[in-house]
């Protein structure tokens, strides 16, 4: 009689054991159904066309949970627009970790607004995933070791288009026009600290806002300074518009264009891809709307996506293409995790990423991470636009931020 009470007080005990294993692989956010992902996004102010992120996001993980989800749970992503504040990012966060109980928050928009949520976040250990900034101190496991970045460093882009004018354009005068944000100011950075000593043939730059009117006023400017070599930082409408105000203007410098900004897409609405001929960007994605891509099987399925989830956005806007490209990783740590859905894992399998290809970076492109590497894509390609696609200019070059993370 003893031993058989023993054994069901040891039956019992297994048990109430594994209980527990159940519940600490569970953090809030998990059932047995679900998996709850929060995000903020800027679906309206003055940089809403990069709400088309978060738009396509949505839309991924719609797609995802049609086909079953993610390793049999579905993926209940909830988003809110912050319009850009990060007092109101901050709020939105607290409230999608306190009320609306997601397991972690992911590609959430901006600088400013990561920045925000970031000390809240890492002290409540909590994964702030695959944010959607370039800035270089959003991926340092040292000082935050739950916030990870996903994109190729802001600065880092600006050296290297540094580095393509002093090989290409060596003395040839440069004037710039950015986008008075942190963002703009990055890149511009970049671009002076790429050019070192020479950085004096910068004759002009010019800091603007993203609603300033005077658009052709200072490309006016910049032409009087007798520059051959153009660089512009700012969202994809602006971009357009200077292009066209130049052809207008019968200027014709050397266009270099932030890769957000470069879409095919920009052609027409700059006046025609002639008046786009020859603008050269960095890029680490391809370009939905470049028929280098049309029989490749993921073009394909990009566009069958954007057919039937039009509210992901446009087919030719690169915003939307960064959004399903970002949920795409999301999708394969989730995978990785198995049915350990604990925020430590999420971590754990976030930085154990090996040479991951995703479906829309480009051919050399892949995703790699560790404990110490928390810089997902640390390559990008020059490439050029030739009036109908994009033409690669040298090798996949990797980026010197990586070679600090490793």
């Amino acid at each position: 009689m003893q031993t058989r009470v023993r054994t069901l007080i040891a039956v019992v005990l297994a048990l109430t054991s594994l209980g527990a294993i159940t519940e600490r692989v569970r953090d809030p956010g998990v059932t047995d159904t679900e998996i709850r992902i929060g995000n903020v996004m800027p679906y309206s102010g003055s940089l809403a066309v990069f709400g088309a992120i978060g738009k396509a996001e949505a839309a991924y993980f719609e797609m995802i949970n049609e086909r079953g989800g993610i390793n049999g749970r579905k993926v209940r992503f909830i988003s809110y627009d912050d319009k850009s504040d990060p007092s109101t990012a901050l709020d939105l966060t607290r409230g999608l970790i306190e009320k609306d109980d997601v397991l972690l928050m992911f590609g959430s928009f901006g600088t400013p607004g990561n920045f925000a949520v970031r000390a809240y976040l890492n002290e409540r250990q909590v994964p702030q995933l695959f944010v959607a900034s370039g800035d270089d101190h959003l991926s340092d496991p040292s000082m935050f070791p739950w916030t990870m970045g996903w994109q190729p460093s802001i600065r880092e882009e600006g050296r290297i288009y540094a580095n393509y004018i002093q090989a290409f354009y060596p003395g040839k005068r440069i004037v710039a026009l950015w986008q008075n944000d942190h963002f703009g100011r990055e890149l511009f950075k970049g671009l002076e600290d790429g050019l070192g000593s020479i950085a004096r043939m910068i004759k002009v730059d010019i800091a603007y806002n993203i609603a300033d009117e005077h658009l052709d006023t200072h490309v006016s400017i910049l032409k009087r300074s007798g520059a051959e070599i153009f660089v512009f930082a700012g969202v994809p409408s602006n971009a357009a518009k200077v292009v066209r105000v130049a052809a207008d203007l019968n200027w014709h410098p050397v266009f270099i264009l932030n890769h957000m900004a470069s879409s095919i897409a920009t052609a027409p609405k700059s006046g025609g891809p002639d008046n786009a001929l020859g603008v050269i960007t960095a890029a680490f994605l391809k370009d939905a709307n470049d028929p280098a891509w049309k029989d490749e099987q993921a073009a394909r399925d990009w566009q069958a996506f954007i057919e039937k989830y039009n509210r992901a956005g446009g087919k030719d806007d690169n915003a939307a293409v960064f959004g399903y490209a970002a949920a795409e990783t999301l999708a394969q740590v989730l995978k990785q995790c198995g049915n350990d859905l604990s925020r430590e894992n999420v971590m754990k399998q976030a930085a154990a990423l090996k040479d991951y290809q995703g479906s829309m970076l480009l051919p050399g492109i892949k995703i790699s991470t560790g404990p110490w590497n928390f810089r997902p894509i640390k390559h990008l390609r020059l490439i050029q636009f030739d009036g109908r696609t994009w033409q690669p200019i040298g090798e996949v070059l990797e980026t010197a931020f990586s070679n600090v993370q490793k």
